[in-house]
């Protein structure tokens, strides 16, 4: 379904070393590893195995060893247009059920492809274990007779709006094409991109599909692993029948590590569409995943850049203030790697002075080395990246079937820690001289259109095939078409679908509470299956307490607190926080002022001590309220490039007014931005109370140990709360209307629609989100049933109901191709029209039985858990409001759902927005026959002469 980077980010996070208990990297006391069992049937498939009885649910991950580098030039994409493919039809199982009936069961689904491979996996409850393996098998092994030439055009459509979504309509969506095309030579796998060429896809034939699945869709060409709530010899047997009878496949010959050199370096630039910003890229070819120099060479990623101590945060960002951040990092696949430095820089600078500042940044690294302690920080927060990486049970089945199946051990995981582990200095800089200083390179200037100045001198244009908007939505129509005919595969199973067994009841963790002296609340959940904490300070206000005309102050507060505190400089709170492994965060929200933060449990008492001297004992630094404030009106200016964020802008401002700090982003404006000063913040500050404050702790730690720890914090931190008035909402939208925003050469249009609703603490809360999960909750709703499915419009379509204690929006949010604007703007006015006279007896029911099931993995992650607490503190929900809640859904009958529909989603109240390419779509939306207005990307109207001159 998408380009599959959760996978490759989460065993970057789980390859962390292992630190003794005192903290010092240089020991090992014991090596962490996830018990599993392995097997492999007689057809090949290896299987993996792992118990987990913390929660009742069962995650399954499918590893096919197969990704866009067995794609030939002319047949690009194709892996992952195959993945779209396999989740349509398969013999034994009805037609659209993949995406439907899993969310129904209460689960979660979905698949990936990258450069190597492809996975699908699923989060289901327990009950519903053995209909994941029916529907997974039945995925895996009988679903290439179904294939119709139907389904292949239909989902042609979806992957073209993946790309034009995630490619041709981001700003810098084109960089990884360009970096593939110069950094391989013509042949190589990794010469393309994943998602591929649109004329490419396009060519695809059934021969072409079929031909694929028996090359590479072979039992003996796959990992399968099942991690959760599972008995093993129970689940041996299960495997055996419904995975053992699928065909072994052809002998699918293993790939060597093909590493690329380069004869010179090449610089080349390209003018984005989108991008507001400049963005200098450096990619130099290294080593490949697994080669025991990635290791050191993960680590001198950090080491230049992870820091504020490091050499070219240093001579990028403070000394040159040439952009907010940089990155450098390495990035290893199957065949190669690459080492990669990016920086997208303030507004109208000049990539040439940021590759001379990472040039001068490189040789005082060359010049000062390795620093013990900055060797020893990293290594510490990759000890907590390792817990934080297999605290789920899907996180754990993504690491033993990704290191069974690219490296043939599912317990690599230890020894990836130990070689981490074992880095040292010395192998830094011999990674450094032997990989990335004075190599040739690619590098790429991706400069706003109109700016080609700003390229890095000498570059040369960059060629990309760039798709043209044509306003014809019938020549790329689709439909569900005729059902294949076809002799089912013979099995000597049953292969119909499997009961469900039995219903594993939710139980809500047990929730601890308490009150410091200094009115504070506490909220806890202990949870021992990590040695991991993660808890939050939430303090009431928000972007409410920002002056007026000043949005943004609560935004660059958070920022410039985590700057040092009066004892400790930007560097050395930054150091502190990194020797415990701990992460600590502060952000904020339209009503709440958050301070988050993990860590190892026994680093609980030595972190909430830098959190009580970051709340209690602020720096304010001058040098960093003025980086800050640079970096933010970098960022504003960089959301004016995206499509998603101008829509975002437009809706909230015409829902609440632009006087309503609902109206206005967090962050502020380029104008409120600007208007900030430094005793802004102090004023702000000095708001900062205990007295409605809650604090929030998830892990393991008991109650007592948490009191005892808070009590200094308790204590010191006494203010009075200040009064908090929610703004006057004075809406700039009109009900009925559509606002149309253009974005040249947009190849799709963003569109958002909806109407203020309700309170979170409104007694139809609950009921308004039960409603909405028949019509755009997820995968299996309505919108996107039709608009994706059946119309191959779009990639995706939802919506949802937005929660906060003032009133907020219904939401409908979808991106479509830019010529079927109309078309689905007028799917969506008849379905929402018509919402509360389809909802039957059977809708009643199914939102019943999804959401119910949904409970038994909703709250498993440390985060949920928060989540459930944060509930409690703001709503004055009590600590068993889920069963409440599920009591309160399993009570409502269909004329319930119909009242609260007709309530809350009268679409004529609604607005709609829309941003897309006016040259193509204004015309369009204006047959929809609602009232149209043209509005800039700054959510202002435009006057009659500048609609016509934006027209020429």
């Amino acid at each position: 379904m998408r380009k599959f980077h959760l996978l490759l980010a989460s065993v970057f996070l789980i390859s962390g070393s292992l630190l003794s208990q005192t903290g010092d990297p240089s020991n090992l006391e014991s090596e962490f590893k996830i018990d599993y069992e392995k097997f492999t049937l007689d057809n090949g498939l290896e299987v993996i195995l792992h118990e987990d009885h913390s929660d009742p649910i069962v995650a399954v991950a499918t590893m096919m060893h197969v990704g866009s580098n067995r794609e030939k030039p002319g047949k690009t994409g194709f892996a992952h247009f195959f993945e779209h493919m396999s989740f349509n039809d398969s013999e034994n199982v009805p037609v659209g059920a993949n995406r439907k009936m899993i969310p129904e069961w209460g689960g979660s689904r979905n698949g990936g492809t990258w450069s190597d491979g492809t996975v699908y996996y699923e989060v289901v409850p327990k009950d519903a274990f053995e209909k994941i393996l029916w529907i997974d098998s039945d995925r895996f092994g009988y679903m290439i007779n179904t294939v119709t030439q139907a389904a292949l055009d239909r989902e042609k459509q979806v992957v073209k709006n993946e790309k034009r979504e995630r490619v041709d309509n981001a700003p810098y969506g084109y960089t990884d094409e360009i970096i593939r095309k110069n950094l391989y030579p013509e042949g190589h796998p990794y010469n393309w991109t994943v998602i591929g060429q649109l004329p490419d896809l396009q060519s695809a034939t059934l021969d072409d599909v079929k031909d694929f699945y028996n090359k590479y869709y072979g039992a003996a060409n796959a990992s399968l692993v099942i991690a959760g709530d599972i008995d093993v010899e129970e689940t041996k047997k299960l495997v055996q029948q419904w995975f053992g009878e699928i065909p072994s496949g052809p002998e699918v010959s293993s790939l060597d590590p093909k590493p690329v050199s380069l004869e010179k370096s090449k610089s080349l630039y390209f003018e984005d569409n989108f991008a507001k910003l400049p963005e200098l890229r450096i990619v130099i070819p290294t080593v490949e995943d697994y080669n025991k120099d990635m290791y050191a060479l993960r680590i001198l990623g950090q080491l230049l850049s992870g820091s504020k101590k490091s050499p070219l945060y240093q001579t990028v960002v403070e000394e040159g203030k040439l952009a907010p951040n940089i990155g450098t990092y390495q990035s290893s696949s199957e065949l190669a790697g690459e080492f990669i430095f990016r920086v997208r820089a303030n507004a109208n600078t000049d990539l040439d002075s940021v590759k001379l500042a990472i040039e001068n940044g490189l040789k005082r690294f060359e010049q000062n080395g390795v620093s013990k302690d900055e060797l020893k920080r990293i290594k510490a927060e990759l000890e907590t990246g390792l817990y934080q990486g297999v605290s789920t049970v899907l996180n754990k089945a993504f690491q033993l079937v990704q290191d069974n199946e690219f490296n043939g051990d599912p317990g690599y995981l230890a020894t990836t820690a130990k070689l981490t582990n074992a880095v040292t200095s010395e192998d830094v800089m011999r990674v450094y001289n032997q990989y990335v200083k004075d190599q040739n390179y690619v590098m790429t200037s991706v400069v706003p259109k109109g700016q080609t100045e700003l390229a890095v001198e000498g570059s040369e244009k960059a060629e990309v095939w760039i798709e043209e908007v044509k306003n014809d939505v019938a020549s790329e129509e689709v439909s569900q078409g005729e059902e294949a005919e076809y002799e089912k595969t013979p099995s000597k199973y049953d292969r119909s679908e499997p009961d469900f067994g039995k219903l594993p009841l939710f139980e809500a963790p047990n929730v601890w509470t308490s009150e410091m002296a200094n009115g504070m609340e506490v909220f806890g959940i202990e949870n021992n299956e990590v040695p991991l904490v993660q808890f939050e300070i939430s303090i009431p206000g928000g972007q409410l307490l920002d002056p007026k005309g000043k949005a943004g102050v609560a935004s660059l507060l958070s920022d410039l607190m985590m700057q040092g505190t009066a004892t400790r400089t930007p560097a050395e709170l930054e150091e502190a926080i990194g020797l415990l492994g701990a992460s600590i965060n502060m952000y904020t929200s339209n009503e709440d002022f958050r301070i988050s933060g993990t860590c190892l449990s026994k680093n609980f008492d030595e972190t909430m001590k830098l959190v009580e001297e970051i709340l209690l004992e602020p720096r304010w630094d001058k040098a960093e309220y003025d980086r800050l404030k640079k970096a933010l009106a970098t960022n504003l200016k960089g959301q004016e490039a995206n499509p998603r964020a101008i829509a975002s802008l437009a809706f909230y401002e015409l829902l609440y007014g632009p006087e309503n700090s609902f109206g206005i982003p967090g962050s502020g404006t380029l104008e409120t931005a600007e208007a900030i000063s430094m005793d802004d913040l102090k004023n702000y500050y000095s708001k900062l109370s205990p007295e409605d404050a809650s604090f929030h702790v998830a892990g393991s730690i008991k109650k007592n140990r948490v009191e005892e720890v808070l009590g200094d914090l308790a204590e010191n931190w006494n203010n009075k709360a200040p009064e908090i008035k929610n703004d006057r909402i004075a809406a700039k939208g009109e009900a009925g209307t559509l606002y149309f925003i253009d974005v040249p050469d947009a190849k799709q249009s963003v569109i958002l629609i909806g109407k203020l609703a309700l309170s979170e603490k409104d007694e139809d809360a609950n009921e308004l989100v039960f409603a909405n999960e028949i019509l755009g909750g997820g995968s299996n709703g309505k919108l996107f049933q039709t608009l994706r499915i059946e119309k191959g419009y779009t990639y995706g379509a939802y919506s949802g109901v937005s929660e906060n204690l003032e009133v907020s929006p219904f939401y409908i949010t979808t991106s479509v191709r830019a010529n079927a604007t109309l078309a689905s703007l007028e799917i969506i006015q008849e379905m929402v029209k018509n919402y509360a006279n389809d909802f039957g007896e059977e809708e009643v029911e199914l939102t019943q039985n999804k959401l119910l099931k949904e409970n038994t993995r909703a709250f498993e992650s440390l985060g949920a858990k928060l989540g459930i607490l944060r509930d409690m503190s703001k709503y004055d929900k009590s600590e068993d409001f889920i069963e409440e809640k599920q009591k309160a859904l399993m009570a409502m009958d269909q004329e319930d759902f119909k009242e609260v529909i007709n309530e809350y989603l009268n679409e004529q109240e609604m607005i709609y927005v829309v941003v897309g390419d006016k040259a193509t779509q204004f015309e369009e939306v204006k047959k929809l026959g609602k009232p149209v207005v043209e509005l800039d990307i700054y959510a202002e109207k435009l006057e009659a002469q500048d609609q016509q001159a934006a027209g020429e």
